[in-house]
């Protein structure tokens, strides 16, 4: 194959020196060479669009100070700029390429393709070719960079070991001396190379020139026959410049690719945002290779692994700037005056012209750095004219917010119509954005301070100005302090010195800020490159499946060594049946202590689950703690309960534990492996109701168990949870059960999203779990729905006011005690408890358990020392019925103090530890056992959290399969290992590849690179082992089968064949769901207002239709959501939602307006969702999206689409086939309201169906009329009464009821409501001035600060619609850095 190349790569060189000799002779002889160009008609247009953004960035900055990019560079003509070669022989070479990179990216096949590369000097001869340097031969240049740079990675091919820089370093300098000491003995004309040092000997230049004094045939006897780099039979080996450059590449020394990291811009400038081969429009449909590495299944090691994710996040990030950029400029519409002066003609929420510009320091470089220490620039900003939320996003700007610094320099009138004419452009259309701009500058900086025109600092958490200090901001003008980079700025230095750019540092004119979640990532990326400068540590039991090799299932807790065999579910467990239907794999036998039940502590008896089936009250209650077989062969999880391999449908045979030989080799009575379980009775906490423990109520299903089992023992543990199935649930016991049974060990707990971290919290809350060992930080914390304050400086606040509240209780308590008044600390405290409390406890139990003495239950209450402490306590405290229950009373007492004593020894710390910051540190570092956070603030305080010394011993993850691979990585690698050695014991990942992936919104990044892949995605295409959880109770029965045949085996829980809610049919409605058929409104179906931005009027005013007859008959406005697969038509419904419905007194908005990606992990009573499309299905194909969907809704889904559009799909046919299977008109029923139906879901009716929006909307007004009609009638009949303080738009209806066509049954209506506008067409979203209307609904959505995120956009579709609808698209707006989170 290798051969093959090579010859195709010479066919490539020949047609290209052809084309070359042709235009030179073309040249010389006066005439343009017209025929050049070989299958030019088929050339890439992202090429020609890269080519075209090049040149306008390079002309725009040519323009300021009238630098010529042509300055010192020959004509085109000259160096082929313009010679072709065959399309289909360039595509050969670029795929073959990329092939090889696959292959040496992939430990077991790069341990021989690696070197058979090397042995034919591939990459030298590929380098030499006309190609590598032909303009057209740019993808192949930077494919095989690419191809060096995995052939080069440090890594040893046979152990799969990677090297140190110190490993390599000294391997290359002993190949450099073999070299010296083989010139020194055989070569006395390369003495001077032989005697040189390995520095001087292996330098390219130095080196070229020592060989090149040479022949041929010595280079022959020294590279062939000596040294042995090419073979003596290659053809290759009779040119002495392939000799000579195969030698040089051989002992030069390679740039290391970590240096290269450290030494990026972090920021992307305009060089890196408009080169398409780097950064591929949204139109890439895959037609050609990419110079990107790719997140495949397997890595070479955890550097690679991390260079790969940082390029990948580092272009998709400069992809969103770039994105956000364009919407900028669009709005602003730069121009010239009729002076020639710059002027905007627009505005931007996000962008603002410049007051001022000026570098105001410049510190010197480190030691061995090139480039300053630190660059600090001066901007100021005129606020005034801002509309006011507009001026206040201005002013919530803080320290370490980043801003994008732009130059614009667009043409006047004449020299825009000069570049129409030479562009060829046909009347009437327009110049590309950034040639109508002039953009040819932008800069990122990262905001030190913020000043007000008085000059006092704003939005400072730096401790600088007191919270009590702060004012508002005076003035207008804001004064930001910026930290520029340092080495960009050294570059921009050095080319300006050089005279091949301008000084872009004077011309700035242009300040652009995004939205705190979109912009983190800056952080996200140092955060990868200090894990490359460290020595990383990943568990040995986790590091082969981590990077793809070795036995998926060897991190399952079957196969790890070290488990707990004796388990405490704590309230797990409801009963003994419970525990019995949830350990099916094994016989579950019961130790009977008959103390539990007499007192008698003479001994202990078992019972087997198959016996206690014949007499269940024989069996203890719970709760119970269950040893596991002692064979490590005999464990074994529930049946149909773990599962591996992306589509598993079952256990399969080889599912870890899974033996039945090992399983009936037990000697068990039923020939299962036998499972202890033991009862024991709740330790009495003390007296008071907020001791008693806090109870599970939920009845975890077999699989849970299994899921809560797994996650508490060491090692690897895997959660698919579908919609419904109770993954917060499950997580939280798992965080519970694992607190009992490790308590020395800390959890960390992570989310995607910060509602999701706040729900799986504030459960977490309200469990058994002291408030004292929880903390949750991150911005989110504020959004916590809970009475206390779970952020750093509200648990170092609680902790000091709990101190007070229980050194007055040690006030009391020696008050009691009659013990002299004295000021307690809790040192004094301790000293207290050993004097007075313990040793009168001691008295007290010697006394009640001598020998001499018979107790009787009086002389218990009697002799307890601590009755007056507790005389708050509810009495009787002391019955005196039973001396052992008494007996116990007076233990659960002293546990309380106890546990009040040693409460205060943890609170000791906060009262010797003055400092604020140092109070923080220890919470963070010794206090808290579980700690919160998002995966985004876990990457932005990577570094905090490392000079803290933050330990943990656990991982939870939420939403794994929402959070991209690297984000995932990230809080693996939180805390420096000890001694080399991992402290992480276990990681539990809770997820669902069957619903959307991270978002991406880049196409490039997402199909080509995979850079939406999760880990949790990868582990489970691995094969790791997973627990499946299989019972859904979220969504009626049969919403939930249009959905759980992507799961296979998702059954129900009893709850949802049981509730009323699910068994009472929705009001008005003859189904629960409905797909409901919209044709074209007005002649239209989906319209495109602005790229990738689709809307549907039709179906907009459809469901806004519904909605409002919802309302009308009573249903609550906050248990209907709105959901649509794509940002223009979320926008438009609002708009109808502000026309028809938010004034409206009963109508009122609904919950929420959103994205079906934006909605992923919420639920709703009653959904409606708008397909939007009727040309082509688009990204809704992807059956990820479908499942998120369809899952939402618990009681009604109606949806508005195209139907013959969505029937044909057959990705969707298995869901649309039951919405199919019911009418799709409107099925509506006569006589019905919310909260007055007895209608049951099963019982038959006689439906009306509704022809249409028409009909609809007159059906609305209708009812609306018929509402007024009866609330003027009752209102004259009845007599006056107080005001009604209701608010608009509230659920409360009083006695009145809406009902359609049967008005007489109607007690009463509701206030006089006008009836909905009529239908004529929303006006699309308002513009700005200056802002065209093409671009007007699409900047608004971007521009105006949305909260919505789509995933990218629709590759299925392009590849489909090229030429027929255009590229599909969605409207992905929300940052990959973050997600949902700002700094």
């Amino acid at each position: 194959m290798l051969q093959h190349f090579l010859q195709c790569l010479q066919r490539a060189d020949a047609q290209l020196s052809e084309q070359q000799q042709q235009t030179t002779a073309a040249a010389a002889a006066g005439v343009g060479h017209a025929g050049g160009d070989i299958d030019a008609s088929d050339d890439d247009e992202n090429g020609t669009v890269a080519a075209a953004n090049g040149q306008i960035i390079a002309d725009a900055a040519a323009a300021v100070n009238g630098f010529s990019r042509h300055r010192n560079q020959p004509d085109a003509a000259a160096n082929g700029a313009s010679v072709r070669v065959a399309k289909q022989l360039l595509l050969h070479l670029e795929r073959f390429v990329e092939f090889l990179i696959d292959l040496l990216s992939q430990l077991p096949t790069r341990r021989f393709v690696h070197a058979l590369v090397e042995d034919q000097q591939l990459l030298v001869k590929a380098k030499r070719s006309l190609l590598y340097r032909a303009e057209q031969g740019h993808l192949f240049q930077q494919l095989l960079d690419l191809l060096a740079f995995y052939c080069d990675f440090p890594l040893n091919d046979h152990t799969g070991e990677q090297l140190t820089e110190d490993q390599v370093v000294a391997t290359h300098y002993d190949k450099v001396c073999q070299l010296q000491r083989l010139l020194f003995k055989h070569w006395p004309q390369l003495q001077d190379l032989a005697l040189a040092n390995c520095a001087s000997a292996c330098a390219p230049d130095g080196l070229r020139r020592a060989l090149a004094g040479l022949s041929r045939d010595q280079l022959v006897q020294l590279v062939c026959r000596q040294l042995r780099l090419v073979g003596g039979d290659d053809p290759w080996a009779q040119d002495p410049d392939f000799l000579l450059d195969v030698a040089v590449t051989t002992y030069q020394r390679r740039a290391s690719q970590r240096a290269a990291i450290n030494a990026m811009p972090l920021y992307p400038t305009e060089g890196l945002l408009w080169d398409t081969s780097q950064i591929p429009t949204a139109a890439y449909t895959g037609d050609r290779p990419l110079a990107l590495p790719k997140l495949n299944l397997q890595f070479l090691s955890p550097t690679d692994y991390l260079l790969r994710n940082f390029h990948l996040f580092r272009l998709e990030a400069a992809y969103e700037v770039r994105e956000d950029i364009h919407v900028a400029l669009q709005r602003l519409s730069p121009g010239r005056d009729f002076d020639n002066n710059i002027v905007f003609r627009g505005w931007s929420k996000m962008c603002t012209p410049l007051t001022s510009f000026r570098i105001t320091q410049v510190s010197a470089p480190r030691v061995g750095e090139k480039h300053p220490a630190s660059v600090l620039a001066e901007v100021v900003v005129d606020t005034r004219g801002m509309r006011g939320d507009v001026a206040s996003g201005w002013d919530e700007l803080r320290q370490h917010d980043v801003l994008f610094l732009m130059a614009v320099n667009p043409p006047n009138e004449d020299d825009m119509q000069d570049a129409l004419t030479a562009a060829g452009v046909k009347s009437g259309k327009d110049l590309p954005l950034l040639q109508r701009t002039g953009l040819f500058a932008v800069r990122g900086a990262e905001i030190v301070e913020v000043r007000d025109e008085a000059g006092e600092l704003m939005n400072d958490f730096t401790g600088r100005v007191r919270l009590d200090e702060r004012k508002a901001p005076q003035g207008f003008l804001r004064t930001y302090l910026l930290s520029l980079d340092p080495a960009q700025y050294q570059l921009d230095v050095n080319a300006t010195s050089a005279e091949t750019s301008p000084d872009i540092y004077t011309i700035f004119n242009l300040l652009m800020r995004r939205e705190s979640k979109e912009n983190n990532f800056k952080a996200v990326l140092e955060s990868i490159r200090d894990s490359l400068n460290e020595q990383l540590v990943i568990p040995e039991w986790l590091v082969d499946i981590f990077l793809g090799y070795g036995d998926a299932g060897a991190a399952h807790y079957t196969q790890m060594p070290g488990l707990l065999r004796t388990v405490d579910f704590k309230d797990t467990f409801l009963d003994a049946q419970h525990i019995i239907d949830s350990f099916p794999q094994y016989d579950a036998t019961f130790l009977i202590d008959s103390s539990s039940r007499q007192g008698d502590m003479s001994g202990s008896s078992t019972i087997s689950a198959s016996n206690a089936q014949r007499d269940p009250s024989a069996l203890p209650p719970p709760p119970y703690k269950v040893t596991y077989p002692t064979e490590q062969q005999q464990l074994q999880p529930a049946p149909g309960s773990t599962k591996r391999g992306a589509d598993a449908d079952a256990a399969a045979d080889g599912t870890p534990g899974s033996n039945p030989a090992a399983a009936a080799a037990d000697g068990g009575t039923s020939g299962k492996p036998v499972l202890l379980v033991e009862h024991y009775r709740p330790v009495n906490m003390g007296p008071y109701p907020e001791d008693k423990p806090k109870g599970n109520e939920v009845r975890f299903t077999p699989v849970q168990v299994e899921a809560v089992g797994a996650g508490v023992q060491p090692g690897l543990t895997m959660i698919v949870g579908p919609p419904g199935t109770g993954k917060t649930d499950t997580a939280v016991q798992i965080l519970q059960v694992l607190y009992y049974n490790c308590p020395g060990q800390r959890t960390l707990l992570i989310t995607h999203s910060n509602q999701a971290l706040n729900d799986l919290f504030a459960k977490m809350v309200a469990r058994d779990i002291p408030a004292r060992y929880l903390l949750r930080l991150g911005m989110g914390e504020r959004d916590l729905d809970v009475d206390d304050d779970f952020s750093r400086a509200g648990r170092v606040n609680n902790m000091l006011a709990r101190r007070l509240t229980l050194l007055a209780e040690v006030e009391k308590l020696a008050n009691t005690l009659g013990i002299p008044h004295a000021d307690y600390t809790c040192e004094t405290a301790g000293y207290f408890w050993l004097l007075h409390v313990l040793s009168r406890w001691e008295k007290f139990t010697a006394a009640v358990s001598a020998p001499d003495k018979v107790t009787t239950a009086a002389a218990v209450g009697e002799l307890f020392p601590f009755k007056e402490y507790f005389a708050d306590a509810p009495q009787p405290l002391f019955k005196g019925i039973s001396c052992d229950e008494d007996l116990e009373v007076a233990r659960g007492c002293f546990r309380h103090l106890r546990r009040m004593f040693q409460e205060l020894e943890e609170t000791r710390p906060f009262e010797l530890l003055k400092g604020q910051a140092d109070r923080v540190s220890y919470l963070c570092n010794k206090q808290a056992k579980v700690v919160a956070m998002t995966c985004t603030h876990a990457a932005l305080k990577r570094r905090e959290f490392l000079n803290l010394g933050l330990k943990y011993d656990n991982i939870v993850m939420e939403e794994a399969g929402q959070v991209l691979e690297v984000e995932t990585f990230i809080p693996m690698v939180l805390q420096r290992q000890e001694d080399g050695v991992a402290r992480l014991k276990r990681v539990i990942l809770i997820g669902d590849h069957h619903q959307l992936p991270p978002v991406v919104q880049n196409m490039a990044f997402q199909k080509y690179s995979h850079l939406d892949q999760s880990l949790f995605a990868r582990f489970i295409r691995l094969g790791t082992p997973y627990v499946e959880l299989n019972a859904q109770g979220r969504a009626r029965s049969s919403i939930a089968s249009l959905y759980n045949w992507r799961y296979g085996g998702l059954k129900d829980l009893p709850a949802v064949t049981q509730d009323p809610a699910f068994l009472a049919a929705n009001p008005g409605f003859a189904f629960d769901y409905q797909l409901i058929n919209v044709p074209d409104y007005q002649g239209r179906g989906e319209s495109e207002p602005a790229p990738y931005y689709y809307q549907n009027l039709g179906e907009a005013e459809y469901l806004v239709a519904v909605y409002s007859f919802m309302r009308l008959l009573g249903y609550p406005a906050n248990k209907i959501s709105i959901l649509t697969t794509y940002n223009g038509q979320k926008d438009l419904l609002r708009d109808v939602i502000e026309a028809r419905c938010a004034r409206h007194p009963v109508i009122g908005r609904p919950h929420k307006i959103t994205t079906v990606d934006k909605y992923q992990g919420q639920q709703n009573d009653y959904v409606l969702l708008s397909l939007v499309r009727t040309r082509v299905v688009g990204h809704l194909r992807d059956v990820r999206r479908l499942v998120v969907a369809l899952s939402r809704a618990r009681l009604g889904l109606y949806i508005f689409g195209r139907q013959q559009l969505f029937a044909n799909c057959f990705e969707l046919a298995p869901a649309f086939s039951g919405l199919l299977a019911r009418p799709t008109q409107l099925a509506l029923v006569k006589g019905e309201s919310y909260g007055a139906c007895n209608r049951a879901l099963a019982d038959p009716t006689a439906p009306q169906l509704v022809s249409g929006l028409q009909e609809m909307m007159g059906l609305v007004e209708a009812v609306s009329k018929e509402q007024m009609a009866l609330a003027t009638a009752t209102a004259a009949a009845a007599p006056p009464a107080a005001p009604n303080s209701s608010t608009p738009g509230s659920t409360a209806r009083g006695t009145a009821a809406a009902k359609i066509g049967n008005s007489s049954d109607a007690a009463a209506a509701t206030a006089a409501v006008p009836p909905p506008r009529p239908p004529p067409g929303v006006p699309p979203p308002r513009p700005p001035p200056g802002a065209t209307p093409s671009s007007a609904a699409a900047a608004r959505g971007r521009d105006a600060g949305g909260d919505d995120s789509e995933a990218a956009a629709d590759a299925d579709a392009t590849a489909m619609t090229v030429g027929a609808a255009g590229v599909d698209g969605a409207d992905a707006v929300t940052s990959q850095a973050g997600g949902d989170e700002g700094q």
